[in-house]
């Protein structure tokens, strides 16, 4: 499979990696570094027909990325560096309780996944402790917008999908403001996973990567739709937020 190939040349990456004796976060860093370059591609995992796994190691979204580099990171960080146990986690990360039941047993909403990925000790979001403040919303962009999503044109995951979005809805989620994050941006660790809420109707969050140092400096490593590869910011965080009028504060996660 192609995607066997693509893992072997990945796992040898992750090897080098681990065997350097880093911190998480900073395993986390250099995993992602590996794709530096990939291209950015919307909608991968949009495929038509019954919920499956779906791996693309050549080319990501701001949220596969994401997914990809966290489930590298647990395979090497348990010494099980192969394809199927990349799949486990995988799925482990992406599905929520880890099952792949249907189009609604993904974890479509980034507050959603965090809370899950959370309850399944994956991370944990400390946005909270950095002086959060809590926020409700209306989460409904997805129904809102079915044309954009090929599951939704099932009644029956569009109705799934209502109920997990008036769930979220009824649920806070804390985020730092933009104005706060220069300030805060000394507590946030390297290879921290960085959402970026947003104020467009209907959404949580607009965006996700994770943050890395450059000297004192934190900068985003991320799949950027703007450049088109993933690349690491030349912008500061701050400055990040501050040309993107859209974010209104961040959201941080920590690997555990």
């Amino acid at each position: 499979m192609e995607s066997d190939r693509c893992f072997s040349e990945e796992s040898d990456l992750c090897q080098a990696a681990l065997e350097q004796n880093l911190f998480p976060g900073d395993l986390i860093i250099e995993i992602g570094r590996f794709f530096l370059g990939a291209p950015y591609q919307t909608d991968t995992l949009e495929a038509a027909g019954r919920e499956r796994l779906i791996i693309n190691l050549a080319e990501f979204d701001c949220t596969t990325f994401v997914e990809t580099v966290l489930a590298l990171t647990r395979c090497a960080a348990a010494g099980k560096l192969s394809p199927s146990e990349f799949r486990k986690y995988l799925k482990f990360i992406r599905y929520r309780q880890a099952k792949i039941d249907d189009y609604a047993s993904r974890l479509h909403y980034f507050t959603d996944w965090l809370r899950d990925n959370e309850k399944k000790k994956v991370l944990r979001d400390v946005t909270r402790l950095f002086n959060g403040k809590p926020k409700r919303k209306k989460i409904n962009f997805m129904t809102m917008h079915r044309e954009l999503y090929a599951g939704l044109k099932n009644e029956e995951q569009l109705g799934k999908m209502l109920l997990v979005e008036e769930n979220l809805s009824r649920r806070a989620f804390y985020i730092i403001d933009r104005d706060k994050v220069a300030r805060m941006q000394s507590a946030i660790q390297q290879g921290d996973i960085i959402a970026f809420a947003t104020d467009q109707e209907g959404l949580d969050v607009a965006h996700v990567g994770f943050a890395v140092r450059q000297g004192r400096q934190l900068h985003l490593l991320h799949a950027s739709s703007k450049e088109g590869a993933v690349i690491i910011s030349k912008e500061t965080l701050p400055a990040y937020l501050k040309f993107n009028k859209k974010f209104t504060g961040i959201l941080v996660a920590r690997f555990l």
